[in-house]
């Protein structure tokens, strides 16, 4: 099993037009995420709306990812499942398709006890073998939680266990997984999934899987990259409207996301049922509230950079 480096990877949107994926945009929009020299790319994730693509066809989004990458950048595949066996057969799909690596969140509706979440990720990280990440989100997920000492036992029985993605922003919790862990595997990385990222950064994050990126690519490589070199001064104004479209894309979610992506001149259609689109006053008030962001003036349009 080899080893990976997290980094900047941003939470892919899937197109879709008429109801089905568009690859032909999809290829366009990998395209234009290696042109801004992204550290990989996550496909197909919850922001990827990848609740709502069929098994079958997150398969073929694992080996499409990876035939347009042609090497050039890694890809990372969400297995996430609401049963094992289901998350085990996409985690072989993304291993057979040659993704580098590989996470899942805890089963979707159940709330299952630490004993059988400590089976679940085991069992998938062993069916993909694959650098493996757990992805921790309980406001997502009925208030499962990845605990300190579920990730202790990951990392005594799961050789492939490569670190948590968190979105929490419970730093008290960030904190104790990555020292506890760190202090028995020196090589665990602890993923932000939101752009906190001096916050993450201080506590002692190394990789950022960020749905900003979708839309802020410019502003979010250049936080990363100065958090990453502890500027954090200097990365204070980047992070005040960081966090600014971190809440506006809270409240206004994918169809947001997607709403802007075709502002900027990347129509990736609308999200598929049972999201909802926005209305013409709410994309009235996103793209106002956006255009009142100082940062998004410099993201560039269109799909060259």
């Amino acid at each position: 099993m080899n080893t990976f480096n997290f980094g900047l990877v941003p939470s892919l949107l899937t197109p879709f037009k008429d109801g089905k994926i568009d690859y032909p945009t999809l290829e366009k929009l990998i395209e234009l995420n290696i042109q801004q020299q992204v550290d990989g790319l996550a496909i197909p994730t919850h922001i990827g709306e990848s609740v709502s693509i069929t098994g079958i066809e997150r398969k073929e989004l694992f080996q499409f990812a990876v035939q347009t990458a042609k090497g050039r950048i890694p890809i990372i595949g969400n297995v996430s499942e609401a049963g094992t066996d289901l998350a085990c057969d996409l985690a072989r799909a993304a291993h057979d398709a040659g993704v580098s690596a590989l996470y899942a969140c805890v089963p979707y509706y159940w709330t299952p006890p630490e004993s059988m979440l400590l089976e679940h990720f085991t069992k998938i990280g062993k069916a993909g073998q694959l650098p493996f990440f757990v992805y921790n989100s309980p406001e997502e997920m009925s208030g499962v939680k990845v605990s300190t000492n579920l990730a202790m036992n990951l990392i005594r029985d799961l050789p492939e266990f490569a670190g948590i993605i968190d979105m929490s922003l419970d730093w008290q919790y960030m904190i104790a997984v990555i020292s506890e862990a760190k202090r028995i595997k020196p090589s665990f990385q602890l993923v932000t999934g939101t752009e906190y990222m001096i916050s993450a950064k201080a506590i002692g994050a190394t990789g950022l899987l960020s749905p900003l990126a979708n839309v802020a690519p410019k502003l979010v490589r250049e936080l990363y990259d100065v958090c990453m070199q502890e500027q954090f001064q200097a990365a204070y104004d980047l992070q005040v409207d960081a966090a600014f479209l971190y809440r506006l894309f809270n409240q206004y979610g994918i169809s947001g996301l997607k709403v802007i992506s075709q502002h900027l001149g990347r129509d990736l259609g609308t999200p598929r049922v049972p999201l909802d689109q926005l209305n013409s006053e709410q994309v009235a008030a996103l793209l106002k509230e956006w255009q009142s962001c100082k940062s998004v003036t410099s993201e560039h349009h269109g799909w060259g950079v």
